[in-house]
């Protein structure tokens, strides 16, 4: 799917590119939908291949209206979609009889032209449903269709593998003309606002000027570049903003390079050059859209950064919360940038520094410093200012001979940073303590380096008192040293016990205890004393990969390969919560410093904020109770007031068959019960008469409702209730047996009757007879 959607988004962006850039400088406003509208295509189009023929997507379109979807698949069908829905609508056999290569709309969104391997263009007709056109003469596979914008002349213009763009008079279905001038694959055409002029743009490097009247080229520009796309400017819109001062006829072009340029058509010379940039002139902003998916809004005219917004995040490596009140967070991901979030808006921050993959990060004890460490080698501190939420790097140490793959900060105070590396050393870095002052980057040097494992380091971790460091390593053992004052660092114990690599140290807030984590799927806990193991907790099915403690110590927070966030309460070696929200490897955990809040992130570029609902749920589960205190009271003084109607409504809402059973036994006594229960008409009362129904004693009542549910429901409704086929088929094969027992003692008390009449016909034949 991954794949696909590539395929799609490349495809679509270009289709789009050429579609909306001139809605987006006439209506700025519409950018921030670009993103979402493609996201959105390209889930509808990828999850409707999937979910009905399997079939590969060859081309789409969309109408100038944008409501009617059509694709075209390998299988030769055309499906039109309501794409706001997710919902094919139709679909038609193509009478192509190779896959569909190319379609668009005509301005009106009735006329669908599709061009196909097989070298014909077919004309179809969306509203009424059938093909009003078969263009035969293209050479090789149509990869370019496309409709004059004026719908008086019916014009369609097309191009095929012999780079010529052939256009079509629609009234007589006849090719008019073939316009020579590109030697590569025509790619993109565009008109302009009065329809007398075109440009096309080819692979060969080189754009066309087209007079439609004549039909011949008026210039040829050179763009040193394959395009992948052509727009012509409005001449009404005010674009002074990227050098197009004259009324001459101007183009973008979009292509290898990956920016967007602005050509004058008469000279033939480039006049601007820009990144996706877009023109927000009701807030004098620009916005901009990165190859790393990023749009950026610049404030006119100073330029400055005003926001970012993250469009993909590739694989989340860690993540951690910053700022005052944890009002932020700061992501590493399969990048050399990090990315600040403000929660609140999502507004982002990209950090530059590392050049390379940023693999962890640490947050002191305050929050507005974090540190971060990368593939580069090297080690970066970063402040945030509390009053305008910027980011900047203030330190930055290299010394790691190998990725530097772990960083703890210093938990007293600002004044170290430790690093562990793949190089199997772990070095404590000092910080100078005005390094979050106003000025240029601090140079950090390392105080003490110690060889410490004899395979990478996964992890490091600085004790609450700042006297301890912990490390972790991919030979299975973790560490214990000595932090003094001196600057070195001394061996204090090993902890053993681990069968597969350490991903993961962390000291206890309150207890002298150490967790650890390991690829052998189980987190341990470890004495600081005596270095023995103290608790195991088994239940990830894959590596454990981090490890926090919450609730003040009391409660241990894991993270695993299989995409599970388990919580253990550590008093009992108890799992009991696990939260599954990812797909893949959760490589980062935090808690927030209030324990109210916890961030993860995962290799399947999701970033989830999790709320400590614990209180909440006690609240609502001590008012649930409290509320089934009143509502029991309530149907006992029900039930001592005879109040049987009321009280039979409340014991069904309070889920308690045993009272309704007796109400009904009560009620049932009453020569009004059909009429007072008629209208009781419960989900409930159906499921209960199935368990009544199964015993002997009560199955006359069960009976006797159902009696009353059959005859005042229609089987329409009856059958819209939740689970009322799996109740019918369990109260007939019962129904069944109550019904041959009541014929046996029918048949039982007719032979009764019988004897009994015969008794008396004996007694009379022998009685004498009567005097009187």
């Amino acid at each position: 799917l991954s794949i696909r959607a590539k395929e799609i988004k490349s495809k679509l962006s270009a289709y789009l590119f050429n579609r909306k850039i001139k809605i987006f400088l006439s209506k700025p406003w519409l950018l921030h939908l670009y993103c979402l509208y493609i996201n959105n295509l390209i889930l509808t189009i990828a999850i409707g291949d999937l979910s009905d023929d399997q079939e590969d997507i060859t081309s789409f379109a969309l109408s100038c209206d944008d409501e009617m979807l059509v694709t075209a698949s390998r299988a030769l069908l055309l499906k039109q979609w309501d794409w706001r829905q997710a919902n094919c609508t139709r679909s038609w056999r193509a009478i192509h009889t190779v896959p569909v290569a190319s379609m668009t709309f005509d301005s009106t969104s009735t006329l669908l032209a599709t061009g196909g391997c097989d070298g014909t263009i077919k004309l179809w007709d969306v509203v009424k449903h059938y093909c009003t056109h078969n263009l035969k003469g293209s050479s090789g596979v149509v990869h370019l269709v496309q409709f004059h914008p004026n719908t008086d002349l019916l014009q369609l213009f097309s191009s095929s593998l012999d780079c010529g763009i052939r256009i079509w008079d629609l009234r007589s279905s006849q090719c008019v003309c073939v316009l020579q001038s590109h030697y590569s694959a025509v790619t993109s055409l565009s008109f302009s606002p009065d329809g007398n002029a075109m440009v096309s743009s080819g692979r060969d490097k080189i754009c066309t000027v087209w007079d439609l009247k004549t039909r011949k080229a008026k210039r040829t520009v050179p763009v040193y570049e394959a395009v992948e796309g052509v727009v012509i400017l409005p001449g009404s819109t005010d674009l002074a903003e990227i050098r197009v001062k004259s009324k001459d006829l101007h183009f973008i072009t979009a292509g290898s390079k990956g920016v967007l340029r602005v050509w004058e058509a008469s000279t033939a010379r480039c006049v601007y050059t820009l990144t996706y940039l877009f023109h927000l002139p009701a807030s004098a902003r620009l916005a901009t859209v990165t190859a790393e998916h990023n749009i950026l809004l610049y404030q006119l005219p100073a330029l400055t950064t005003q926001q970012q917004f993250v469009g993909y995040s590739d694989e989340v490596l860690d993540v951690k919360f910053l700022g005052k009140g944890d009002s932020h967070i700061v992501v590493a991901t399969n990048s050399c940038q990090l990315k600040v979030f403000e929660l609140l808006t999502n507004s982002c921050q990209i950090l530059y520094g590392h050049t390379d993959t940023v693999l962890t990060l640490d947050v002191f004890k305050k929050g507005s410093l974090f540190a971060s460490c990368a593939k580069d080698r090297s080690v970066r501190v970063w402040h945030m200012d509390s009053d305008s939420g910027q980011v900047r790097c203030v330190a930055q140490g290299s010394g790691h001979t190998n990725a530097v793959g772990s960083i703890s900060c210093s938990r007293m105070k600002a004044s170290f940073v430790a690093t562990g590396s793949q190089d199997c050393t772990v070095k404590v870095w000092d910080l100078p303590a005005d390094c979050s002052a106003e000025g240029g980057i601090h140079q950090l040097t390392a105080r003490a380096t110690e060889k410490a494992h004899d395979k990478d380091v996964n992890s490091v971790a600085v004790s609450p008192n700042d006297k301890l460091l912990a490390s972790g390593s991919q030979d299975r053992t973790a560490k214990l040293w000595s932090l003094t004052g001196e600057g070195t660092v001394s061996l204090l114990g090993v902890f053993r016990g681990h069968r597969r690599g350490v991903w993961a140290v962390c000291f206890s807030p309150v207890d002298q205890v150490l967790a650890t984590t390991s690829a052998d799927g189980t987190a341990k806990l470890w004495s600081l004393q005596d270095f023995s193991c103290l608790k195991t907790f088994e239940g990830h099915d894959a590596s454990v990969l981090k490890v926090i403690f919450v609730s003040r110590g009391t409660q241990l927070l894991t993270s695993g390969s299989d995409g599970l966030v388990k919580l253990w309460t550590i008093k009992t070696n108890e799992c009991v919560k696990t939260l599954d929200a990812h797909q893949d490897k959760v490589w980062g955990l935090h808690a927030s410093r209030k324990d109210d809040k916890m961030v993860t992130g995962s290799a399947d570029s999701n970033i989830t904020v999790w709320s400590d609902v614990t209180e909440i749920e006690l609240a609502e589960e001590q008012a649930k109770q409290e509320d089934q205190i009143l509502k029991q009271q309530e149907l006992s003084n029900l039930l001592h007031g005879k109040k049987y109607l009321k009280a039979l409504g409340l014991a069904i809402s309070l889920d308690q068959p045993h009272t309704v059973l007796t109400v009904i036994k009560v009620i049932q006594k009453f020569p009004y019960f059909f009429l007072l229960f008629s209208w009781i008409h419960s989900e409930s009362v159906l499921r209960y008469c199935v368990v009544w129904n199964t015993n002997a004693r009560n199955c006359l009542n069960a009976q006797a409702v159902l009696q009353v549910l059959l005859t005042h429901l229609p089987p329409e409704e009856l059958l819209q209730y939740q689970g009322a086929r799996s109740h019918l088929e369990g109260l007939i094969p019962y129904t069944e047996r109550h019904m041959q027992r009541i014929g046996r003692l029918l048949q039982a008390s007719m032979f009764l009757n019988y004897m009994w009449q015969k008794m008396r016909s004996c007694a009379k034949a022998s009685a004498p007879p009567c005097r009187f």
